[in-house]
């Protein structure tokens, strides 16, 4: 399916989650948090990292505090993990994404590599932008529960962001931001649940994009959108593939009893 068909069938099928999957985030979100303390000392036995640098963005209305768990667990996997140290995730401005910018350059110049980035929900769509804008600088871009669509119908947070932001950010009307569905140039992982109660899965989706060299995959998960960053079964997903050597990308592929924790469902169903 091409990017332009994507994008015709993501507008086409637009709306928020159900409001049952809404009131029940916090409580699942609770227990995955729960469930990612009990597992924790069977984390230590996921992929080794190669010492490059791992840039996490927080979601809409969070902050750094949110992807601590995450960021603890990457440094003990071996890798040079950094909170973008923004405050709360609110506007999206230029003065924002300039700052952004300033933490890519930098865990760039720190570690002398390619960084990855990893963005949950608004995060992952920063993550997205940030790579197209420095793709020389960007190994590879991971978003968790993101609205990658244009289409902001997909989620049930609009009118608050629209309401702080307004219906055309900043950077949107200086051209950025205008085609959100597109990958950036790096391999690129959208990680999705079809229980997310504030991001429907449908608008989390990403199609094969010949600029991006068919590096785009989807990896659906049992989570709720609120817990996806301490989701033992995303971690597993995030660890694998920020092993991979750079330049040596391949789908995603679960193995073993792992592969109970990934279902294998038609994502455009």
């Amino acid at each position: 399916m091409s990017t332009t068909t994507a994008a015709a069938y993501a507008e086409s099928t637009a709306r928020p989650p159900s409001a049952i999957l809404t009131l029940a985030e916090p409580g699942r979100a609770m227990a995955e948090l729960a469930s990612f303390y009990a597992l924790r000392p069977l984390m230590s036995a996921l992929p080794k990292g190669d010492g490059h640098g791992v840039l996490v963005l927080p979601g809409f209305m969070a902050t750094d505090t949110s992807t601590k768990p995450m960021r603890k667990l990457l440094d003990s996997l071996g890798y040079v993990s950094a909170g973008w140290c923004l405050g709360r995730n609110v506007r999206v401005d230029n003065a924002r994404i300039e700052a952004m910018m300033l933490c890519v350059d930098e865990l760039f110049e720190n570690t002398g590599q390619k960084i990855s980035i990893i963005g949950w929900s608004l995060g992952g769509v920063f993550a997205r932008e940030l790579a197209k804008l420095a793709p020389e600088k960007v190994r590879q871009v991971i978003s968790l529960g993101s609205p990658i669509s244009d289409d902001r119908n997909h989620t049930n947070a609009r009118r608050l962001f629209e309401y702080l932001n307004g219906q055309e950010p900043e950077p949107m009307k200086e051209g950025n931001f205008a085609k959100l569905h597109e990958a950036p140039p790096v391999p690129t992982t959208s990680i999705l649940t079809k229980t997310d109660g504030v991001v429907h899965w449908r608008g989390s989706v990403q199609f094969p994009d010949d600029a991006n060299h068919g590096q785009t995959e989807n990896i659906e998960v049992l989570a709720s959108h609120c817990g996806m960053g301490v989701n033992p079964a995303v971690l597993y997903a995030i660890a694998n593939r920020l092993a991979q050597a750079e330049g040596a990308w391949e789908p995603f592929r679960a193995r073993g009893l792992a592969a109970l924790a990934f279902p294998r469902t038609r994502l455009l169903n």
